[in-house]
């Protein structure tokens, strides 16, 4: 049946008619097990390869396994191929790192972006805010030019009037003797604005000059070509000088001689109005020949007068010329201490002619009384003078006859007796020297009496000047009773009594001050010329000319290396420094009282003797300093006041305060040859507070390096050459110094901000001091009988060291100008001692001792080269030094001080509930 079935199904049916159904169902059943077998080999295949796979990895024959996972060092057993995977392993960790790192920077990148953006918004902020206080600023200064406007007048520089030089219209006085200023002398040639041109005449042009004494004329025309006054302009002169005298005897001319070719001088103008005649004195004899002579209106300057010559605040008393030729030698002159020497007085003299034989007039002497003529006390002076020599209570010497020939005088004056070396050598062991004047009252002062004061100031014996009516040299503008005791002849027999009863300080005192006349007005042609020339400058009312100021010629250099910060000058503890300066350097004030101070302060200005900061010596030859360093804008009330609240700590941390709250300082700083020395301690100045400039003093004459960068420290750096290597530049006034305050430092200096910052704090409390750091003192060598420099650590001091400290400028003006050039000499011969020679200008002037800030006693840098203080002969020549600058004062200035200044205001901390605040210093 079954192929029968099979049969049918190929047939296709049953029988033939069966065929085609059984094609189909075949067709079906192919399809069918096709299907079903794809199926199961797909299905079961893999499940059995994977089972018998696993079946032989779990052999426990390891060396079996054909498909199991093998170890790094079974595939890598080759050499070549452990080397690649060792390097493949390498580049994947570095790959990975890379690819972290690249993150990360993606991300910091994408973090700048956004800072780059807010710092872009920021700046545009800040330009405009810029620009709002740039126009606040403008607008704030248009209208405090327009109320400056509004409350000060308009004022001009007074026209300049030149009149013609044949001008005769100027009114007459009824009399030449009744001469004064304002009526006999023109102010229309002389305005505030004319600087006092002086025009001198050439003697030698004249017949009179040949008679001129060769000394006279020689010092006199040297001090001519040095004054800044004189111009030889004649046209646009002030006023008019003619040398006339001394005059040599034998060619003298006749008195009518001399006053014709005095009215033919091309300038006479007919009367000589604002001429000024000088007729000096080398010896006592010098005779008044101009007592005969018709000067017009011209002023006279010279040592001797009579009543109806002399006109008061019109002519001039000068003091004799005895150094014509030759400075004074500071080595001659004995010292002021001890204050009381040998002899208590003394007197030389001859009286040649007495007063009744030389009247010229005969008539008795109770006719002369009677008349108002003088009396004559001078034999009452004799016979006391010789009682108190003879009670030997104080050893006095007094000589009424000379032992040789006395000198030529005039009547009723005394002689001088032997030479001028004895006459010194007698002044030198006497306290005080007696002057006596002529006795015809008539006489106001002679040649002699000018010659006694000049050699007693000289030698430091106090004048005791006889008779109350004698007009002293310069004696409308200085103040002879701080030098010199002036008592009427009638207390003769008081004289005594008064001289014993002076007191040691006082006695000190009028020495000194005697001193300072004898060296500033008296002793040099060039201070004589001068003074004559300051006292009519000062009588017309005309400002002096400025000082000179060193020119400084700056060494080029380059500049824009950022300078650093060093950690040991940033620490300031717990001093605030206060606001850091971020606008321009900031000059000091100008000082604006040229104008009025001669009116004002002519007694101040001539009467210097040491003393308080507000009389400081001017000298003749430019009593007025610069605008930018008068000294006397602070401490004297002369500034305007700053203001401020006050009462307070926190404004004396957070800015200067005081009445002047706005001030800064230059730094000086001397160098030779050290730059990189130099160039630390410059980077240690970056960012100090109220720091104007740094002038850098090149000491060398070696310039810079070339390649050498210097330091941008926030300021102007300025780098002075000089003409010779001399530790005297660092006094000089520079005239980029324009600051009143100096801050003179050592290169090799290592001080820190806030000890520089306190340091300027108290020097503008005591601005007349030196105020610095490293202190010294000076001690007395008994075994020697001299002087000794010390700088062994001590509570007291009397020095404070210039390399750093802080003074003020018009020091400077002293030390280069004023200051003996003996003293300057010293210190170029030793290449030392400038410090102690400022030290005792400073303690001379002031009668104060220098302060020293803070604990610290040295300053030097550690591993900086060897200074000059590091030679062993150093400290010989510092004793040297102080020696000689004690006999160029004539005394010891230096003056001891315990006080020190400490910073204890700044640290100290004060509870909130306390109320008070005391410092303590």
């Amino acid at each position: 049946e079954l192929m029968t079935g099979y049969t049918m199904l190929r047939n296709g049916g049953v029988g033939n008619g069966g065929q085609p159904w059984v094609l189909r169902w075949s067709s079906r059943i192919r399809l069918t097990w096709l299907s079903f077998t794809l199926f199961v080999i797909l299905v079961f295949f893999p499940l059995i390869a994977h089972y018998y796979l696993t079946t032989i990895d779990d052999a426990d024959d390891a060396g079996k396994r054909i498909f199991g996972p093998r170890t790094g060092n079974e595939l890598c057993e080759v050499k070549h191929v452990q080397d690649l995977c060792r390097i493949r392993e390498s580049v994947s960790e570095e790959l990975l790192q890379l690819e972290a790192k690249r993150q990360e920077l993606n991300s910091e990148i994408a973090k700048l972006n956004l800072k780059i953006e807010a710092c872009k918004k920021s700046i545009e902020n800040a330009k405009q805010d810029l620009l709002q206080l740039k126009n606040v600023i403008s607008q704030t200064e248009h209208s405090y030019k327009e109320l400056m406007a509004q409350n000060q007048p308009k004022l001009s520089l007074p026209i300049r009037l030149l009149p013609d030089k044949d001008d005769v219209t100027f009114p007459l006085p009824k009399s030449n003797r009744n001469c004064r200023l304002h009526n006999c002398f023109d102010y229309s040639r002389c305005p505030l604005t004319s600087g006092f041109p002086v025009y001198v005449y050439n003697s030698d042009d004249y017949p009179f000059g040949s008679s001129l004494d060769p000394l006279i004329k020689q010092a006199f025309e040297a001090t001519v070509r040095t004054n800044v006054y004189v111009t030889e302009n004649a046209n646009i002169a002030c006023v008019y000088i003619i040398l006339v005298g001394e005059m040599q005897e034998p060619v003298m001319p006749k008195p009518t001689e001399l006053e014709q070719q005095l009215h033919s001088l091309p300038y006479w103008r007919t009367d000589g109005h604002n001429h000024l005649i000088i007729n000096l004195s080398r010896k006592s004899e010098t005779q008044n020949f101009i007592y005969n002579i018709s000067t017009g209106r011209a002023m006279i300057a010279q040592s001797t007068f009579y009543d109806v010559q002399y006109r008061p605040g019109f002519d001039i008393v000068v003091s004799p010329l005895v150094h014509a030729m030759s400075e004074p030698n500071f080595l001659e002159i004995p010292p002021q201490v001890p204050v009381k020497r040998k002899y208590l007085f003394s007197f030389q003299g001859e009286k040649i002619e007495s007063l009744r034989s030389s009247l010229q007039e005969v008539r008795s002497f109770e006719e002369e009384i009677e008349g108002n003529a003088p009396a004559d006390y001078d034999d009452r002076i004799i016979t006391t003078l010789k009682a108190v020599q003879d009670s030997k209570l104080d050893f006095v010497l007094v000589e009424f006859t000379c032992k040789n020939q006395p000198k030529v005088s005039l009547p009723t004056e005394w002689a001088l007796c032997g030479e001028r070396d004895d006459r010194l050598e007698l002044l030198k062991l006497s306290t005080f020297a007696l002057i006596i004047t002529p006795g015809d009252t008539r006489l106001v002062i002679s040649a002699g009496c000018a010659m006694r004061l000049f050699e007693a100031l000289e030698v430091g014996a106090i004048p005791v000047v006889l008779g109350e009516q004698i007009q002293l040299p310069y004696n409308d503008v200085i103040r002879w009773n701080e030098a010199a005791l002036i008592i009427p002849k009638p207390r003769i027999t008081e004289v005594h009594f008064l001289l014993r009863s002076i007191s040691d300080n006082d006695l000190l005192a009028m020495r000194r001050q005697g001193r300072f006349l004898w060296e500033t007005y008296f002793s040099t042609s060039d201070n004589v010329f001068s003074t004559v020339l300051a006292i009519i400058r000062t009588r017309i009312q005309i400002p002096a000319a400025p000082i000179r100021e060193e020119t400084a010629v700056e060494i080029p250099h380059r500049s824009g290396k950022a300078a650093g910060t060093d950690p040991n000058m940033a620490d300031n503890g717990d001093l605030d420094l206060g606001p850091v300066e971020t606008e321009p350097p900031y000059a000091s004030p100008k000082y604006l009282r040229n104008f009025t101070l001669t009116a004002m302060d002519i007694y101040r200005n001539w009467n210097s003797a040491p003393g308080p900061f507000h009389l400081f010596p001017y000298t003749p030859f430019d009593p007025v300093l610069p605008s930018e360093a008068k000294f006397l804008g602070s401490g004297t009330g002369f500034r305007p006041i700053g203001g401020g609240a006050g009462g307070s700590g926190k404004e004396f941390q957070a800015a200067l305060g005081g009445n002047v709250p706005r001030e800064q300082f230059t730094v000086v700083m001397l160098t030779y040859e050290r730059e990189e020395v130099l160039m630390n301690s410059l980077e240690r100045l970056n960012g100090l507070p109220y720091l104007n400039k740094v002038v850098v003093v090149w000491n060398s004459p070696k310039l810079p390096s070339e390649d050498l960068l210097w330091p941008d420290i926030g300021v102007p750096i300025m780098v002075v050459r000089t003409e010779k290597n001399s530790l005297n530049n660092r006094f000089l006034p520079w005239d980029e110094i324009e600051t009143e305050a100096i801050l003179s430092i050592d290169d090799d200096a290592h001080l820190r901000h806030d000890e520089i910052m306190f340091g300027f704090r108290v020097w503008r409390e005591a601005r007349d001091r030196i105020v610095g750091f490293p202190g010294r003192y000076h001690a007395w060598d008994i075994p020697h009988q001299s002087w000794l420099y010390n700088s062994n650590y001590s509570c007291e001091l009397s020095m404070v060291l210039t390399g750093a400290a802080f003074f003020h400028k018009y020091y400077a003006y002293l030390y280069s100008y004023v200051m003996p050039q003996a003293i300057r000499d010293m210190v170029d011969e030793y290449i030392n001692c400038e410090d102690i020679a400022m030290n005792f200008l400073v303690s001379h002037l002031t009668r104060k001792p220098p302060i020293k800030v803070t604990s610290r006693w040295t300053f030097r840098c550690p591993g900086c080269p060897q200074a000059l203080s590091h030679d062993d002969s150093h400290f010989h020549e510092r004793h040297k030094c102080i020696n000689f600058f004690v006999k160029v004062y004539g005394y010891m200035p230096l003056l001891y001080t315990q006080f020190r200044v400490d910073s204890v205001l700044f640290k100290t901390r004060l509870p909130h509930d306390k109320t008070k605040c005391f410092k303590f210093i």
